[in-house]
């Protein structure tokens, strides 16, 4: 199948198929005549468990650690339990940013007064305070995890990206 079939086959976009070709994830594809990719069913279920990955919030280099396993079966998973338990801790402590950002945001928009103009908004007001109350800085563009996916792992991974 062409690239533009195995993209609606996947619910993905041309662009993202060529990226993981890019950087490693899919195994780059045979050639037509033409010059088109062909790709087959390793590839599309290749993708499906990528799709699948990204869809827990895994970051690529989590899926790689992952790829590196499904394809050495022979391998201990202990190491597979271990880097879920540390995305499910990453997940645990991003629920609780946002729980935290929902409040802020909650706050703020209890500032809300009366008053029809700017110049006396409350909330404009309470997002001019250089303080946030915890005394962190709130973000909701953290990044995906905030800390290296192979820890060491699966030796010759390297960590491209954060997410």
């Amino acid at each position: 199948m062409k690239i533009g079939e195995l993209a609606r086959l996947a619910g993905t976009n041309v662009e993202t198929i060529r990226y993981y070709e890019r950087d490693g994830l899919l195994p780059v594809p045979a050639r037509s005549e033409g010059n088109y990719r062909i790709y087959g069913e390793t590839h599309a279920q290749r993708l499906f468990f990528i799709r699948r990955c990204r869809g827990l919030d895994m970051t690529l280099d989590e899926i790689r650690v992952l790829l590196h396993f499904k394809e050495s079966p022979q391998e201990n998973c202990a190491d597979v339990n271990r880097l879920l338990d540390r995305h499910i801790g990453h997940v645990t402590q991003r629920m609780q940013e946002l729980q935290e950002l929902e409040r802020q945001l909650k706050d703020l928009r209890e500032r809300c007064g009366e008053s029809r103009d700017a110049a006396h908004c409350g909330i404009l007001d309470g997002l001019s305070q250089a303080i946030v109350p915890s005394g962190k800085t709130a973000s909701h563009v953290l990044g995906s995890h905030g800390h290296a996916a192979n820890s060491g792992l699966v030796k010759g991974t390297q960590d491209k990206q954060g997410r």
